[in-house]
């Protein structure tokens, strides 16, 4: 592995514990309709407004041993997991892509896609606050990627927007029980970044999703759920998102490979 490989690795961890910390704030704060700015951040058992010292991405949580330093209450695990999946991710794909204009879109849309998952898991909603603030951004962002040259299409990112969107809105109107609306601008969001990309890579999204959705089902029965038990679809397509974003390329070369 060279330098740059090691630099880029480095920088990449640190944007995603930072990304990641902040994700976890959002999971906390958007359901309750909170805002994301103040107040700053405090010990949900007493109150305590943390120090600067206990903001530091992961490594406050293992210094502090999962603790308040205040009241000893205990943090959440899903705080520094949050952040170090984040973590992982921005650097898994700082690993596929090299293009920077692809790295920086593709990086914060798969944080964003695991604060959208532990909301779906919690609250069985995806917040608009998280969706369309997201898909602004990145559309704007890959406008003026295309327009700069860089290796994103802003007419590919509708066309995948549109044809995830639509796809399953299609699906929620048919079964607006299984399906709900904030899968649907989730889809829409899916489809306009991964369509920025490659269009291949929305199709292996929305398939990966099915799979992961038909697998979770499964396992939920086993499980003891019953037919009626309402499961979250939203990380599902999270993971079909991931899956083709990390591996899309793979799996398109080697459907393509067994066609001809």
């Amino acid at each position: 592995m060279s330098a740059s490989d090691v630099l880029r690795i480095a920088i990449a961890l640190s944007l995603g514990l930072v990304f990641g910390s902040f994700l976890t704030v959002a999971i906390h704060r958007v359901p309750a309709g909170e805002s994301l700015v103040r107040p700053r951040s405090r010990c949900a058992s007493c109150g305590t407004q943390l120090r600067a010292v206990d903001n530091v991405p992961l490594v406050s949580w293992l210094l502090l041993r999962g603790r308040c330093h205040h009241c000893g209450a205990r943090i959440p695990a899903v705080y520094p997991l949050t952040e170090l999946g984040c973590g992982a991710l921005f650097v898994a794909v700082a690993l596929v892509y090299e293009d920077p204009w692809q790295a920086i879109l593709l990086a914060p849309f798969l944080g964003l896609l695991v604060a959208a998952s532990v909301i779906d898991l919690r609250h069985y909603r995806i917040p608009n606050r998280l969706v369309y603030p997201a898909v602004l951004i990145s559309a704007v962002f890959v406008v003026v990627g295309d327009l700069a040259g860089a290796p994103l299409s802003a007419v590919e990112a509708g066309i995948g927007m549109l044809a995830y969107g639509v796809g399953l809105l299609v699906v929620a109107l048919i079964a607006p029980k299984g399906m709900g609306m904030g899968d649907v601008k989730l889809a829409g969001l899916i489809g306009l970044v991964l369509g920025a990309v490659d269009l291949s890579l929305v199709a292996v999204a929305a398939g990966a999703g099915i799979l992961l959705g038909g697998v979770g089902a499964v396992v939920a029965l086993l499980l003891g759920a019953g037919r009626k038990t309402r499961i979250p679809y939203g990380p599902f397509m999270a993971g079909g998102a991931a899956v083709a974003v990390l591996a899309g390329e793979t799996i398109v070369d080697a459907y393509l490979s067994l066609l001809g």
